[in-house]
């Protein structure tokens, strides 16, 4: 497609529908399509400086894209707490080595709600984990695994700051003291990698997605029913952190506090978890009782 012919309504709608179109011809993910649409958006601004383009035909554009499939979360992959506790025992017999060095991994991504990519990098230094109570840990860095063939360095990972955030930004967690707990008999036990990481291989290096996950399919089997294990019920480890952000919903913490601890925007973590969220209608119909019974009397 020449570029001159995208300032054309008619060729650059055409453009972003291929965009927000898979390959098989079906609706593309609304993240998906974003990032494609990011990428489009950049190509035709260098077109603009190159005077390819007298100005950038998406600026203004009243276009979206078609219906999507839904980014909601699956009730049926969400564990409640007494199963997440059977998984991370599960996990403790998984492996002579391997499986009780990862029941801390997994545990961080339910009870702090944190990605893969961020408990990757986790430092010692980020964690205030007192004798008592609650602590804290403090965010700022993310390994996701991208591919070898997307990373300047050739690894498999690639450094990054936060997802959706800028490069230095920082991500207070406060964690519950069953975490807090975790993470020291965890430090005590096996210590450090010489950065301060929690989490790495037995040469030092990073943890792999393949580890934690083959890590994963093992334990289940060892914690759910033969009929859970068929399921979709915690089928991967990122549905630990799903486990966590819709427990704290469901427990009333307002979406606001629980999109900032989650890394997440208030509007995304509404979508996404939309179904997840139940147990509170009882709450509700007292608040409107109440207001029912005030205006009655007044």
């Amino acid at each position: 497609m020449p570029v001159a012919d995208l300032s054309e309504y008619d060729t650059i709608t055409a453009a972003l529908e291929k965009c927000a179109t898979k390959l098989d011809g079906g609706a593309a993910a609304p993240g998906y399509f974003s990032r494609r649409r990011r990428v489009l958006f950049n190509v035709l601004k260098y077109a603009v400086t190159k005077k390819r383009l007298k100005n950038n035909p998406i600026d203004g554009l009243d276009w979206k894209a078609p219906d999507s499939p839904c980014e909601e979360v699956d009730p049926s992959v969400v564990a409640s707490p007494e199963q997440v506790r059977e998984l991370l025992t599960a996990v403790s017999y998984s492996g002579y080595r391997r499986g009780p060095q990862l029941v801390a991994f997994y545990a961080c991504m339910y009870f702090a709600m944190m990605r893969p990519g961020e408990v990757i990098p986790l430092r010692q230094e980020d964690c205030h984990l007192p004798e008592s109570g609650w602590g804290r840990l403090m965010l700022g860095n993310s390994r996701p695994t991208v591919g070898a063939e997307w990373t300047d360095d050739g690894q498999v990972q690639e450094a990054r700051g936060l997802k959706g955030r800028p490069r230095k930004a920082k991500r207070p967690i406060p964690i519950p003291p069953e975490l807090v707990t975790i993470l020291r008999t965890h430090i005590a036990r096996y210590g450090v990698a010489q950065d301060g990481r929690l989490f790495r291989t037995e040469r030092g290096g990073m943890l792999q997605a393949s580890a934690y996950a083959h890590t994963w399919k093992t334990a289940r089997p060892l914690a759910l029913t033969p009929a859970q294990v068929a399921s979709e019920l915690a089928r991967r480890p990122y549905d630990l952190r799903h486990a966590g952000v819709s427990m704290r919903l469901n427990a009333g913490v307002p979406a606001t506090q629980v999109a900032e601890w989650a890394g997440h925007s208030v509007e995304v973590l509404l979508k996404v978890y939309a179904k997840c969220v139940d147990g509170q209608d009882h709450v509700w119909r007292g608040m409107l009782d109440k207001a029912l019974g005030a205006e009655e009397s007044a």
